[in-house]
């Protein structure tokens, strides 16, 4: 799992929580599931029954008077819209290639390749890899270290291992003398459904 997926996921986890836990407290007061249920909510529980409000006058009303009190309510806030912000940045950047410069380190100024155009090579070029029933790439990462990613349908009698060294010594060898790039590549194999044969 990508760091960006694993973050997202935790996040949206706690904030669901958070929302789901609110909920709960709000129905259960607004329904007075306490009282009609004989439950015996903890000492100082807010939202106990139906009038009831999350902070009374006197919490809501405690440090107004303190001179510290209002810029600290507005760092906080600051502080919450500023990661926000960067979270939704986060979200938008681009997490494909796009367009990769030929030649690696020393690329010539203006000579680039679209993420498109190598990932269609790429499939073209490992098709004909023997073995190969079907093959699909894509590019992923950033433009100064794309990643090629490959899913083959391999044919019922080839074998994963003459295929895989066949693909790095091929298809993504040239690959990489074409671009000028390491380009690491992840593959994802899989056999073509054929019936069964009868063994006599």
């Amino acid at each position: 799992m990508k760091t960006k997926s694993a973050v997202n996921r935790v996040l949206l986890t706690l904030v669901g929580i958070v929302l789901l836990g609110t909920g709960l407290l709000i129905l259960t007061g607004s329904f007075d599931l306490y009282r009609r249920r004989h439950l015996t909510p903890p000492d100082g529980w807010p939202l106990t029954t139906p009038g009831g409000v999350l902070l009374d006058d006197a919490d809501r009303t405690r440090w107004t008077g303190e001179g510290w009190w209002w810029p600290a309510v507005i760092a906080v806030l600051a502080v919450v819209l500023l990661l926000a912000l960067w979270w939704l940045l986060a979200q938008l950047r681009r997490t494909r290639p796009g367009h990769t410069p030929v030649g690696g380190p020393t690329a010539v100024d203006g000579v680039e390749l679209r993420e498109r155009a190598l990932r269609d090579a790429l499939a073209a070029d490992a098709r004909h890899v023997p073995g190969v029933h079907r093959a699909r790439a894509r590019m992923v990462g950033p433009t100064s270290r794309p990643e090629a990613h490959l899913d083959l349908t391999l044919t019922p009698d080839s074998e994963p291992g003459p295929v895989l060294r066949a693909l790095s010594d091929g298809p993504l060898e040239r690959a990489r003398r074409s671009t000028g790039r390491r380009l690491p590549a992840k593959t994802q194999l899989r056999v073509t459904p054929h019936k069964a044969h009868r063994a006599e």
